[in-house]
């Protein structure tokens, strides 16, 4: 009975001794951190990813490839805003002046303005909300012929914004002097990087483009944008987004700023070379904006 009573007691003490020893052993895991997460997201994702992102409250970013240049699509209809909105601020442009619809001016793909009938007349600021709230191709060509493609690089470069340049109508035409370039052709309708892109639309939120007024209804403008489907989705209509996205073949891009609770997080996340070419909802770059935009925003709350 006492060697019984002794072998237990053994057995417990080594199975003690042997279980610290493990503990001890084993490494301890952290907590993951925001590139982990942002990584583990990327990991099997059939395309290349550029991601710029920030919390205009605290200074606090994230940046993958950030300064690399990308095509923009629809993305670069910010800055031919912020140059309307500069030109009406000099006096040069004026927002009731009247431009006539024609058949040769009209521009397939997003919009409504392509239906509607030729003489009919529309202003530059219906035109300028059309290209931005519905992404109209037609309008953002008719506001492009009001500002000039190369007015529209010249004030990004006074902004310091040099990656940002616009190349070209939609469809061709009014060819700024950066598209002579034979670098730039690549690109298509325009460049950035999205670290610029994100500083072009802090700039607005702060009140810091044009001005306090002009800057603050070019937010507004961006708060009504109708296409949700990526950094947008499934956000509650508590917390309001303003963004501008993009989309073209393999590629999907999305740059705004959704104001949640834990602070300003402004963001551009690009995505090209996609396998799929899909102009739907279950479009894998637009799940995928999706996703990322939440870890960011989790990730940069403060």
């Amino acid at each position: 009975m006492v060697k019984l009573s002794f072998l237990i007691v053994f057995v417990l003490l080594l199975s003690s001794v042997m279980f610290s020893q493990t503990m001890k052993s084993s490494p301890k895991i952290g907590p993951k951190t925001l590139d982990d997460r942002i990584q583990s997201a990327l990991d099997g994702f059939q395309g290349k990813a550029w991601i710029y992102a920030k919390n205009l409250d605290t200074g606090k970013d994230y940046a993958l490839r950030a300064d690399e240049q990308t095509r923009t699509a629809s993305t670069i209809k910010l800055a031919i805003m912020a140059e309307t909105f500069h030109q009406v601020a000099q006096g040069k442009l004026k927002w009731d002046e009247g431009i006539e619809l024609t058949k040769e001016k009209k521009q397939g793909g997003s919009g409504i303005l392509f239906e509607f009938s030729d003489g009919t007349k529309i202003d530059l600021q219906t035109a300028l909300h059309l290209m931005i709230v519905v992404s109209d191709n037609t309008a953002t060509n008719l506001v492009l012929d009001e500002v000039g493609t190369d007015n529209v690089n010249t004030f990004m470069d006074s902004l310091g914004l040099t990656d940002i340049k616009s190349m070209r109508k939609i469809g061709g035409g009014n060819e700024s002097k950066a598209f002579a370039d034979p670098r730039n052709k690549l690109f298509g309708l325009g460049r950035s990087s999205p670290r610029q892109m994100v500083r072009l639309i802090e700039m607005m939120d702060n009140g810091e483009l044009v001005s306090k007024e002009a800057s603050a209804e070019m937010i507004a403008i961006l708060k009504r944008q109708q296409y949700k489907d990526g950094i947008g989705r499934g956000v509650p209509d508590t917390i309001p987004v303003a963004s501008k996205s993009g989309a073209l073949d393999r590629f999907r891009a999305d740059v705004g700023i959704i104001y949640t609770r834990r602070g300003r997080i402004a963001m551009e996340i690009v995505l090209d070379d996609m396998r799929v070419v899909a102009y739907d909802q279950e479009n894998p770059g637009l799940a995928m904006l999706w996703k990322l935009s939440q870890i960011l925003q989790e990730g940069l709350g403060k």
